[in-house]
């Protein structure tokens, strides 16, 4: 399976950690990672998801980052819009995408708890979709 990777570079050393960690899960997964794209913000992942999707060598997608808690309630519509719209552009291109992209009301210190267990499970999830969905379309 080839996997793209698209990540959100605003918290950097959060991110540039999950990235590391996915990259490591997808290699004792056997998994190949063709394609890994950085953004500016959790919000601009789905339009480069949805392009990468679109590509015929990209398998699946995992997305990754963090959406942390501020002093008004923008994490929560920033995460509901992106995990709506990346549900869309996934039932669309009839390809897994996997939301690795923990928050909303999320602080810092828990979003670094966070970094290997959502790295993790968003590529496991990938394959998973990947090899499920073969399965039963064949």
């Amino acid at each position: 399976m080839n996997l793209g990777i698209v990540y959100s570079t605003f918290y950097p050393e959060i991110s540039s950690r999950m990235l590391a960690v996915a990259k490591e899960k997808a290699a004792s997964l056997g998994v190949t990672v063709s394609e890994v794209s950085g953004v500016h913000g959790a919000y601009d992942i789905p339009l480069i998801a949805d392009a990468m999707l679109g590509r015929s060598d990209i398998d699946a997608i995992v997305t990754l980052g963090s959406i942390i808690k501020g002093k008004t309630k923008h994490d929560e519509v920033i995460a509901h819009a992106i995990a709506a719209s990346l549900l869309e552009i996934s039932l669309r291109h009839k390809k897994p995408l996997a939301l690795g992209i923990s928050g909303p009301a999320m602080q810092e210190r828990q979003a670094y708890a966070r970094i290997r267990p959502v790295a993790e499970h968003a590529v496991a999830s990938a394959l998973a979709s990947h090899n499920e969905y073969a399965r039963i379309k064949n």
